[in-house]
């Protein structure tokens, strides 16, 4: 008998060897979960008004949508507004790593035509920018630890596929754990050792989890590639994604460009902020950056990402004509009246919490997104994202009665340029991630140094006082 008293039956474990439930058992749960979910929905209600009077910072931003001061950091800043009496006035954005400005940081790896990722990377952990020394030993150190300690491919990823790549991340994280000779150790020089060993492992990490999930569950062929310590962040990537392993020199560039830009977004994005909550307790990395790549994975945080291809694919299929204006502003306005599209009213890649006029991500992207549709002769599909960018948010301005169109936000272009790449929809918000582990790690760094304060925030109770009631006397 199994633990709940029921005969086992072969017909009832599925592929994964999970023992179901019968016919009658699911009957019987899904009758208490529709009662129990019913009840959950009416007790949990609360008066939006009641958020105004108790003046709650709802999703910890100030009235005007300025996210609350919860702490300060020396690793990034995202400058996309300034207050002018009280009131948010619109400036371009900027993004600055460690006090450098973004774009400078690009510009230089465009025109010196290199890698930069590791030279982020660094600064983001170190402060600093590296010398070539400096640099070529951190790249050493990060190639040595490409590859996964011996056996945990096989153990704790293709015996164990996960339908979705970014679970399977945060459970590879977790496991990484059980393979560290000392994962408590909060020093300094241990929090470092743990950061680069996990910045290494990335890339393999969701290379081989999206091979696994690719054999498992749609029957594809098996092709585990291992990473080589020579190569960078990027091309490593492409060739362990790749059947053949083989990808271009402007391929890999310009995928490096991409994870410089999503390396670090300061310290209140939802992850980083996550980084910084879970790392208060004082617990490991592990759990740390784990419960960073669960943040992530929210589709309204770094899986907007896929949203954007979505649409993309939707409009394809639904306007004749992608040159046509008139037809794409046509279809534009159903989507945003809820009457096309997945029937949100939301133009995905557009808007951004903090950026009021522009996001210097996107600006960046888009000549990548560009130089890459001229190359591969797609500028039809490139001029349906700059349509989206520039008369969709005119359009979706004059329908919401905005001040001003949103600008384009960071998911718009990747979307476009992870596409031209070949890039599979299952690893866009993984590949998102392995930009983002530097900045988590950083913040992780600064919040064991500088932190030292649990991070415990208030909620206020509206729940009244209510009598215990005995159970033999409770109503039906």
């Amino acid at each position: 008998m199994t633990p709940t008293g029921h005969a086992f039956h072969p017909e009832h474990v599925d592929k994964s060897g999970i023992i179901q439930a019968s016919p009658e058992q699911l009957q019987a749960e899904n009758r208490f979960i529709s009662h129990v979910a019913k009840q959950a929905q009416i007790v949990d209600q609360i008066d939006p008004a009641m958020y105004d009077y108790y003046n709650v910072k709802r999703g910890l931003r100030d009235p005007n949508g300025a996210g609350v001061v919860v702490g300060l950091t020396r690793i990034g800043n995202v400058d996309g507004y300034q207050v002018v009496g009280g009131q948010k006035a619109a400036i371009p954005g900027k993004l600055y790593y460690r006090g450098i400005d973004i774009e400078d940081i690009v510009h230089a790896c465009w025109e010196e035509n290199r890698f930069g990722y590791e030279e982020t990377s660094y600064l983001l952990l170190f402060g600093q920018l590296p010398t070539q020394a400096q640099l070529l030993d951190y790249m050493n150190v990060l190639g040595s630890r490409r590859e996964l300690p011996p056996g945990f491919a096989r153990d704790m990823i293709l015996n164990a596929p996960s339908p979705n790549v970014m679970n399977k991340l945060s459970r590879g994280v977790l496991a990484l754990y059980s393979y560290d000779n000392d994962p408590e150790d909060l020093s300094i020089e241990n929090q470092l050792r743990q950061s680069i060993n996990l910045i290494g492992y990335f890339p393999t990490l969701i290379a081989y989890g999206w091979q696994a999930k690719r054999t498992y569950y749609h029957n594809e062929s098996l092709h585990l590639h291992y990473p080589d310590p020579e190569l960078s962040t990027a091309q490593n990537f492409l060739r362990m994604i790749r059947p053949t392993g083989e990808f271009s020199d402007e391929e890999a560039k310009i995928l490096d460009l991409c994870l410089i830009l999503h390396a670090e977004h300061g310290g209140g994005n939802n992850s980083s902020f996550t980084v910084h909550l879970v790392s208060s307790t004082c617990t490991d990395i592990y759990s740390a950056i784990a419960a960073g790549v669960c943040s992530l994975k929210g589709p309204l945080h770094g899986g907007a990402n896929l949203y954007v291809l979505q649409m993309i694919e939707d409009i394809k299929a639904n306007v004749k004509d992608i040159t046509d204006e008139k037809e794409l502003t046509e279809y534009v306005i159903k989507i945003i009246n809820k009457e096309a599209g997945d029937r949100t009213g939301k133009l995905y890649g557009l808007g951004h919490a903090v950026y009021t006029i522009s996001d210097p991500r996107a600006k960046l992207l888009k000549k990548m997104a560009k130089r890459l549709a001229k190359n591969q002769n797609k500028m039809d599909d490139f001029m349906l994202y700059d349509f989206i960018e520039k008369r969709g948010a005119q359009i979706f301005q004059e329908i919401k009665g905005l001040p001003r169109p949103l600008p384009a936000n960071v998911d718009l272009y990747s979307g476009f340029v992870y596409q031209a790449l070949g890039i599979p929809y299952d690893i866009v918000t993984p590949l998102f991630a392995t930009a983002r582990i530097s900045g988590w790690c950083a913040h992780r760094l600064e919040e064991i140094v500088a932190g030292g304060k649990l991070m415990r925030p208030a909620y206020q109770c509206v729940q009244p006082l209510t009598e215990y009631v005995p159970i033999s006397l409770r109503e039906e």
